[in-house]
């Protein structure tokens, strides 16, 4: 068992080299930081050595590490295989008893953890038993906090306050749950508006109808079975949408496809490789749908090739609810698709001139892939404010703003409320008589743990940050895109989607409730969060001021490339087009409280000024000249 902390303790973070998952070893440094503990993170060569820690060498570098900083307390990341993180510390915790490394022993070691996956850590427990505290990634900051051994007398009071609203929300979501409230949410009655379940049904009219009878707000999800049977998938998906539509909790559907039905529609498949999604391949299966989802609206992902063709046979066939595109993202840099990122911004700004002229919603499905590949706040809402200002100057005139909460899995509730108020800010700017946006806000993808119980509580407690946003808003959020509790678990049946849905409505309905009573913080005055809000608001100002001074019409497919090629947005963490893309990927970002930000070298975050300089610079030094000829 770990001995209670001192004072003076070093806590050395080391991860074997082939393991390239470094955020949570950078924010549970960050965190121990602002604790006022002293944090070694490994370099390459000691992260090399620990890739092999059996070797006699290798041993001695990790050791002399160790004493070399003085460290205390060690902890061992591996988030790749179970079985080999387990063995591989395993070997190590061998070698550190051997040696008399141990506090038992006495040698320095006063604490041992390990980071993996669950089954990894559930081995380790096993084999080890109290000797080491393992993490298996479902932690927020304060039980990883309480998991390290540190005191509540460490923890400084802003940061206590800041994770005291996460641990809130996680709490009252475990109790929702737990009580059982949910199950007894009905479906709504979202009927009584002529247009209801017809082919001129718009999520703009459910949306105003549900408003005006004070309904709870519209529910999307998505849904996709794959089996390997290409005809089977069909008629399973066809069953789970007239099941869904029958049971009546879920308003739009979106249908999950296939990436080949992305890339390939209306081809031949055999022998191409399928990633998973419902493996729709012709206008008669998309119609067969269509027949099966009313009253529900039902939307679909963009093509990946050939993407206005496609966008207007969704038109034709399923009266798509909304259309998404992604500009930068789905295509050869993500390996999504098959256009560089250049004539991939073409294909989408041509889609969206056909969106204005067929009146559809346009959806932005574009900050959190930047987020994704290391972005830092301010990119993500400047990315999703270009996409806004793209589409208004193109002629669409509703905005639905997909705002992606808990990405990356460390960001902090109040960090997020800050971003999606500083998001909504400066989209709704845009507003006018032609002109209007829609909060759709959503889960992160990686946000949920496979425990499924665990899971419910976390999908409650989002809903909760949801509300947060606007908290004295009774209409936003007008869409919540439900993102399953079996996200990490499983892929979404209709039990499992339908219960989400009652979850979300419950914690919506039980939260308000809350708030009324005085028992919810009011997080319209919390202090962080408008400083946060205002200093995002005060950055993305200025980097799309320097956009526009240096990128002749950012607004084009051309502009639109220069922004990404130029470095104003940042993606260390691109795999695809790193040489294409080296000014964006040069910069370093780190989490920092909670937040995404753009550091230097020491960990130290820049001024938004000194980056969208250099980007400036790179952007001008080119002048008019066209960046790409293919």
């Amino acid at each position: 068992m770990a001995r209670p902390l001192r004072g003076n303790e070093v806590f050395g973070l080391i991860h074997p080299a082939i393991d390239a998952h470094t955020l949570g070893i950078s924010s549970a440094a960050q965190l121990l930081e602002d604790c006022g503990y002293s944090v070694v993170i490994a370099d390459a060569h000691v992260c090399s050595a620990a890739n092999q820690p059996s070797h006699l060498d290798n041993v001695q570098i990790v050791l002399n590490w160790i004493r070399q900083h003085g460290i205390t307390r060690l902890g061992f990341s591996y988030r790749l295989d179970p079985a080999e993180g387990a063995e591989r510390f395993g070997r190590l915790l061998y070698q550190l008893r051997d040696r008399r490394m141990l506090a038992e022993q006495g040698g320095p070691l006063r604490g041992l953890y390990f980071a993996g996956l669950p089954a990894a850590c559930e081995r380790v427990a096993q084999e080890h038993g109290d000797l080491v505290e393992t993490f298996d990634g479902d932690e927020t900051p304060a039980e990883t906090l309480r998991k390290l051994g540190v005191p509540p007398s460490r923890i400084p009071t802003a940061m206590s306050a800041e994770v005291d609203y996460d641990e809130f929300r996680l709490r009252f979501g475990r109790e929702l749950v737990e009580s059982g409230k949910h199950l007894r949410i009905a479906p709504p009655n979202r009927s009584g508006y002529p247009e209801f379940g017809t082919a001129r049904d718009t999520v703009v009219a459910r949306i105003k109808h549900v408003q005006q009878h004070g309904q709870p707000p519209l529910m999307r999800a998505h849904v996709g079975p794959y089996l390997p049977d290409r005809e089977a998938a069909v008629r399973l998906f066809l069953d789970w949408t007239r099941e869904l539509a029958h049971s009546g909790f879920l308003d739009v559907l979106s249908i999950g496809t296939s990436q080949l039905s992305q890339s390939h529609f209306g081809e031949d498949w055999t022998g191409l490789p399928n990633g998973g999604g419902v493996p729709i391949n012709s206008p008669e299966e998309f119609r067969m749908v269509w027949q099966m989802v009313r009253p529900m609206l039902v939307r679909t992902y963009a093509g990946t090739r050939n993407i206005p063709h496609l966008a207007r046979m969704y038109e034709e066939t399923i009266h798509i609810a909304w259309h998404a595109l992604s500009f930068w993202w789905f295509c050869r840099i993500d390996g999504r698709g098959p256009y560089p990122v250049r004539q991939n911004l073409e294909q989408h700004l041509e889609t969206l001139r056909f969106i204005a002229e067929s009146s559809k919603p346009f959806e932005p499905n574009i900050p959190h892939h930047f987020a994704f590949r290391g972005a830092d706040d301010v990119s993500y809402v400047v990315s999703s404010v270009l996409a806004a200002r793209t589409a208004k100057r193109l002629g669409v005139r509703t905005l639905i703003l997909q705002n992606m909460l808990n990405t990356p899995k460390a960001t902090w509730g109040i960090q997020d409320l800050a971003k999606s108020r500083a998001l909504l800010t400066l989209v709704r700017e845009l507003e006018d008589e032609r002109f209007r946006v829609i909060l759709q806000p959503r889960a992160g993808l990686d946000y949920f743990s496979p425990n499924l119980e665990r899971a419910k509580a976390q999908l409650a407690a989002v809903t909760a940050l949801m509300d947060d946003i606007e908290p004295h808003n009774p209409n936003s959020p007008p869409v919540i895109h439900v993102v399953s509790y079996s996200e990490a678990s499983h892929l979404a049946d209709p039990p499992v989607v339908n219960e989400s849905i009652q979850i979300t409505t419950a914690a919506l309905q039980e939260y308000r409730r809350l708030r009324k009573k005085g028992e919810v913080e009011d997080m319209s005055q919390h202090p962080e969060v408008k400083t946060r809000t205002e200093e995002l608001l005060q950055d993305a100002r200025a980097a799309l001021k320097a956009i526009e001074e240096s990128i002749p019409d950012p607004y084009s497919a051309e502009g639109l490339y220069r922004v990404l090629w130029a470095g104003f947005l940042p993606v260390p963490y691109l795999w695809e087009g790193r040489e294409e893309f080296a000014h964006a990927v040069r910069w370093q970002t780190r989490v920092i409280r909670g937040s995404v930000k753009v550091v230097d070298e020491q960990g130290i975050p820049i001024p938004v000024e000194q980056r969208m300089q250099a980007a400036m610079e790179n952007a001008l030094a080119h002048g008019g000249e066209r960046l790409w000829s293919g």
